[in-house]
């Protein structure tokens, strides 16, 4: 029996501690596993290889993908899909474990329809923002990379009595913003889920500086200055002139998918791979993403992991509130 694994998306660190995690349970199981490489491109060009221990010794402590991974327009197309299955039967392939979004399962759904290929997905992406699970591979570690940079960035602001904006990663929700924001003790938070009023968040700061505060945290969303018109540079310029404190802006970027993934991460990377794998094995025609709520994993649908749109807890939520009036 072979099994592939394969990442597709936008990466995230605890991808390597997954792919690792795969082929030794794989060969632990007497199953033989295969690493497809560059995501559904690669799937298309024929970059598969059997797996060895050599190919996943040391990669446990590395952020990113070792077998890379891309986003793919060829993979729509039929014709493109129907070779991406003769790549896999000439391997002997039948059964796909896929690290990414709601995205990527789709194309893997679309594809067991055409080809009856079994897959289980396992949701990766920093921004935790699937339905249907409470927690997303590789979000820890992003949060972790905003607190040690927001940590830091508070260090030199205090030290000249600056605010600051810092803007997270999170195109359509606001989770990493509302999360870090309420782990690093910010004074405003900017996310989407959260209607804002800058004229009161300004009398509100006003009165502290008054009081005697030294410095500024603002954590923003990208995704929130991109869908109400309030950029980060046009919030240190309010910062600047309508409250009066001298402000420097850090957009943190890509960094928040990089780097060394925490304990949890690689933790939740092995439970989530093992449940997949368990679940390949029993030979039922699969289409499963395995999610995790309330402390335990489950299965569903990928018609139900489609079916709604992720919304943040409203008890974080409600954490949140005072910094958005």
């Amino acid at each position: 029996m072979a099994i592939a694994i394969m990442t597709s998306g936008g990466d995230c660190a605890g991808m390597n501690p997954a792919i690792k995690q795969f082929v030794d349970y794989c060969f632990n199981k007497k199953i033989r596993p295969y690493l497809i490489y560059d995501g559904l491109e690669g799937l298309i060009d024929g970059d598969i290889k059997e797996a060895t221990h050599d190919d996943v010794t040391g990669i446990m402590h590395e952020g990113g993908t070792k077998i890379r991974s891309s986003r793919s327009k060829r993979f729509f197309e039929y014709e493109y899909r129907k070779i991406a299955y003769e790549n896999l039967q000439s391997h002997g392939i039948d059964k796909i474990v896929i690290l990414g979004g709601d995205g990527s399962f789709r194309a893997l759904n679309q594809f067991h329809q055409d080809f009856g290929v079994k897959f289980v997905g396992v949701p990766a992406t920093i921004d935790n923002d699937i339905f249907g699970t409470e927690y997303c591979l590789g979000v820890d570690t992003a949060l972790n990379v905003i607190r040690q940079a927001t940590d830091a960035v508070r260090d030199t602001s205090s030290s000249f009595r600056r605010a600051c904006v810092i803007e997270t990663m999170g195109r359509d929700c606001g989770y990493l913003a509302l999360v870090s924001a309420i782990t690093c003790g910010a004074e405003v938070c900017i996310v989407p889920e959260l209607e804002y009023d800058l004229d009161v968040i300004g009398k509100r700061l006003k009165s502290e500086l008054a009081d005697g505060r030294k410095y500024i945290v603002c954590i923003v969303a990208e995704g929130c200055a991109e869908d109400k018109c309030t950029s980060t540079n046009q919030l240190v310029q309010w910062l600047e002139k309508d409250i009066g404190i001298e402000t420097r802006a850090t957009i943190l970027g890509h960094v928040q998918r990089g780097g060394n993934p925490t304990v949890y991460d690689r933790l939740m990377a092995a439970e989530f791979v093992t449940h997949a794998v368990d679940k390949l094995l029993k030979n039922e025609k699969t289409t499963d993403v395995v999610v995790y709520n309330k402390s335990e994993f489950q299965f569903v649908s990928i018609e139900y992991v489609n079916s709604q749109k992720y919304k943040i807890r409203e008890d974080l939520l409600e954490l949140a509130r005072r910094l958005v009036n």
